[in-house]
């Protein structure tokens, strides 16, 4: 096949894919593929938030003057990943169209996996003094800045092979790397926390879950390659189905959805982390428990969003998508009311916050990336998906931590709940100006990550 033919394929990729021409891709092996790649985002992703919160606040902050504002200051640099991912996402789109696809990937997952595994070596104030938080905002630049090229397509790969009345379904699974993620995660801080003295583990146990990080980025590496250097993928490539597309020229065609796509799910981001890194910080800040006990409790949360995730799947086939993330939003809403006064409820409240708030983020985060990516057209669909995805993380999640930790302790706990009615009401309002059509999960463009 020529160039022109596969423009985001190199001589080496195409001739990988004649090699497995005798080797179909199953699709369930595209969904392990799926998720273990968003699993590896998603742990690097938490190990670094979790860190905000029980570790750089007195590693690389201690000059700030007490635990709120450190923990204020490293919640500034946790953003900064946020901002870096859309830089990422243009550059990224420029080498998978020179390039190939494989190339991209494997740039952009060895930037990610050195940058985190960097962090893991980070030497704190009290050895280098006010280098030490500048390399970390070094660190974090540039875990966000690959993550905007480790968009491979393989969400949309998947879609596309869903049948007509299981797209709802398909659509979940790259969202559970998330939980996964997350739970693998917190496993491994509250192992450390509960086995090594604070000495020992603000001196070296916080470090190990980093290296581990690089790791995983390694094995999500060739798990991805594999399905990107199969028959299957390039098949999708040829015809246009996951071709890179000059950022410019996706928002001149769809700059209108681009914006829509960035607002919808802001009820589900807004909710994401304010029941994974917020509450832990204010736990850790204002008590109700110790941050070890906390942080199993958010394991058994997670599982459950786990189930809530696959859920959302089902639910989606039967009453459509944005439907649900209109009863999604609602239920958002709703549970704004009740969750500061969970949280300001000692242990038991607490606890209750956290179950509560990730059966909730399940239903609605599961189908949340596609809410209206579904109106991008066939040619623009993997770069405007990727694009959508990198400013509702920016508008929804980027600075929710922080922003919720400023207002509650500033103007008191009440404040988090109007946080979570402005997202809510956002995503209400963009899925009521999508025209996206509402059929039981939506096409298979609909599908991002």
């Amino acid at each position: 096949m020529s160039q022109l033919a596969n423009p985001t394929s190199t001589e080496m990729e195409r001739d990988a894919r004649q090699i497995h021409d005798d080797k179909p891709v199953e699709p369930s092996n595209i969904a392990i593929g799926v998720v273990i790649g968003r699993m590896s985002e998603f742990f690097d992703f938490f190990v670094y938030g979790l860190a905000s919160v029980l570790v750089f606040p007195r590693v690389v902050f201690p000059f700030a003057g007490d635990p709120v504002t450190a923990t204020l200051y490293s919640f500034a640099i946790f953003s900064l990943a946020f901002i870096a991912r859309p830089v990422g996402s243009v550059v990224f789109m420029w080498v998978d169209r020179t390039y190939g696809r494989g190339t991209k990937l494997t740039i952009a997952l060895l930037v990610l996996g050195g940058s985190t595994a960097s962090i893991a070596f980070l030497p704190g104030y009290e050895t280098i003094g006010y280098w030490s938080p500048a390399l970390l905002a070094l660190f974090r630049l540039g875990q966000g800045f690959a993550l905007g090229g480790a968009w491979d397509g393989l969400a949309s790969l998947l879609a596309l092979n869903a049948p007509p009345n299981r797209r709802g379904l398909y659509a979940m699974i790259p969202q559970l790397g998330a939980p996964f993620g997350f739970a693998l995660a917190s496993v491994l801080f509250g192992y450390f926390v509960f086995n090594l003295s604070d000495a020992d583990f603000l001196s070296w146990g916080w470090r190990y879950p980093f290296f581990v990080a690089f790791a995983i980025n390694v094995v999500a590496l060739f798990a991805r390659l594999r399905i990107v250097a199969s028959k299957e993928f390039g098949d999708a490539l040829e015809a246009h189905e996951l071709q890179a597309k000059p950022v410019l020229e996706v928002l001149r065609v769809h700059g209108g959805d681009v914006v829509l796509g960035a607002f919808a799910p802001l009820a589900s981001f807004a909710m994401f982390h304010l029941v994974t890194i917020f509450p832990l910080s204010w736990v850790t800040l204002f008590g109700g428990q110790s941050a070890g006990k906390f942080l199993f409790v958010q394991v058994i949360g997670a599982l459950l969003g786990l189930v809530t995730v696959v859920i959302s799947g089902l639910l989606a086939d039967r009453i459509g998508r944005r439907r649900q993330l209109i009863i999604g939003a609602v239920i958002i809403a709703i549970f704004s009311f009740t969750a500061p006064f969970l949280l300001n409820a000692g242990g038991t409240g607490q606890d209750a916050f956290i179950i509560i708030g990730f059966a909730i983020l399940g239903l609605s985060f599961g189908q949340a990336s596609g809410s209206v990516s579904s109106r991008f057209s066939q040619p623009y669909r993997y770069t405007g998906s990727a694009l959508t995805s990198d400013l509702a993380w920016l508008v929804g999640a980027g600075f929710a931590p922080l922003t919720a930790l400023g207002l509650a302790s500033q103007f008191g706990i009440i404040f988090i709940g109007g946080y979570l009615i402005s997202g809510a009401i956002c995503t209400i309002v963009a899925l009521m100006l999508s025209r996206a059509p509402d059929r039981s999960a939506d096409s298979p463009q609909g599908v991002t990550t």
